[in-house]
């Protein structure tokens, strides 16, 4: 069996579907089970699975293609999956480094499993380097309790397997006792479990899980991203990705999920400036008067023309930072700059949406403005880009810390 293309698993007629659906989806702010069930079975869920374990062999390259093409017909499903989508790139990504750790998620994902995505923690800046969440280590060989609120946990209605981490502080030893062993071992140091919650058949090994509050958001509601309280809820043993000293980024697991979530979720919002090009191209070649009465098309009048060349040449740039960013992932090439790299692609190419869907607002005109027109949606779903890690002001710090001196 061969590799199959992101037009092979996303064809035009099963987008177009995809595309009528999603007025539906954001009005009634249900979740997208047609389209999950159509992409199960294009075997979208196992996309970047290598051919021989079973999947389609998408590199990451074709993965953020596939998704953009996704996102420009249902941003809310594009984004939905989008989380699933992470966690088995992640396994990709070390499995093509000789890492077979997660080598389980590509299989389960060939069977069908969802993955969603349980690290984001309200308040928690330090993201993957650190943890709200609390792990209760259960002894040897036997796993972890954990308990802790995860927001924005998307595909809540679906999953089967919940990608989260949590941190485990030893005990305070009694009198005289003395250290214990280190991290590697799950010893005595405090250290970050990241590892995934099994949900079979709707049911939870052990613990709890429930949802405080409504989802209620301006876009991206079909998403159904809910707030996740955990409850004693169990990692098993062989369900643990790693443990992981906090603020210690030199487990391959970390870059991989941070190189997967910052270009996948950044690909989400291109797909979305795909489409308000499209859209604001259509009206600027629409006809319109000129001032001497002769019949033209906006495009001729001088500040249209402007405003879309420089959409259209800030889009290209944000899509050659994806590419060139997917290739070296792919190339299992060394940079010093990853997490810097990655980081400031994903801001750049959200903010870069925003201000293409503001421009095609402005030369589709009042049309625009009209509530249920895709391009007021597509205003508001863009707006989610603000609110994905790593935030602009976390890149501003990592950005000081590039140029302050070395002491040495």
């Amino acid at each position: 069996m061969s590799a199959r293309t992101p037009e092979d698993l996303l064809p035009e007629s099963m987008l177009r579907g995809f595309r009528a659906r999603a007025p539906r989806y954001d009005a009634q702010n249900v979740f997208f089970d047609e389209d999950l069930a159509e992409l199960r079975g294009r075997g979208y869920l196992a996309a970047p699975v290598p051919v021989s374990l079973g999947g389609a062999g998408l590199s990451l390259e074709q993965l953020l293609a596939a998704q953009r093409r996704l996102a420009a017909h249902a941003p809310a499903t594009a984004l939905g999956v989008n989380m699933h989508l992470v966690w088995v790139q992640v396994a990709r990504f070390l499995h093509d480094r000789g890492d077979d750790r997660l080598d389980w998620v590509l299989r389960d994902a060939v069977r069908g499993e969802v993955f969603a995505f349980g690290i984001s923690e309200a308040g928690n800046e330090a993201v993957l380097m650190d943890a709200g969440s609390s792990a209760e280590r259960l002894g040897e060989g036997a796993g972890y309790r954990v308990s802790g609120t995860k927001i924005f946990t998307t595909l809540s209605p679906v999953w089967t397997r919940l990608g989260v981490h949590a941190r485990w502080d030893p005990p305070r030893p009694s009198a005289g006792a003395e250290g214990a062993a280190g991290v590697g071992s799950g010893g005595g140091d405090p250290h970050l479990v990241f590892g995934f919650v099994r949900r079979d058949g709707g049911v939870l090994a052990e613990g709890a899980i429930s949802h405080p509050g409504t989802w209620n958001p301006l876009g991206m509601r079909a998403t159904q991203s809910l707030t996740t309280a955990l409850d004693g809820v169990r990692i098993a043993e062989d369900d643990v990705a790693a443990r992981i000293a906090p603020y210690d980024g030199s487990d391959p697991l970390i870059l991989a999920i941070f190189s997967s979530f910052s270009l996948l979720t950044a690909a989400v919002y291109a797909g979305i400036a795909d489409r308000a090009l499209e859209l604001a191209t259509e009206a600027a070649n629409r006809s319109a008067p000129t001032p001497d009465g002769r019949e033209g098309i906006r495009l001729d009048d001088p500040d249209v023309a402007a405003r879309l060349s420089d959409a259209v040449l800030d889009h290209r740039a944000s899509l050659d930072a994806l590419a060139v960013l997917a290739r070296d992932v792919d190339a299992v090439r060394e940079r010093a700059d990853w997490f810097l790299a990655l980081a400031a692609a994903r801001n750049r190419v959200t903010d870069e949406a925003r201000r293409t869907v503001d421009t095609a607002m402005r030369l589709v005109g009042a049309a625009a403005y009209d509530a249920d027109g895709e391009l007021a949606r597509l205003y508001r779903d863009v707006l989610a880009g603000l609110f994905h890690p790593s935030s602009s002001r976390a890149l501003a710090r990592t950005v000081r810390g590039s140029l302050a001196a070395d002491p040495g």
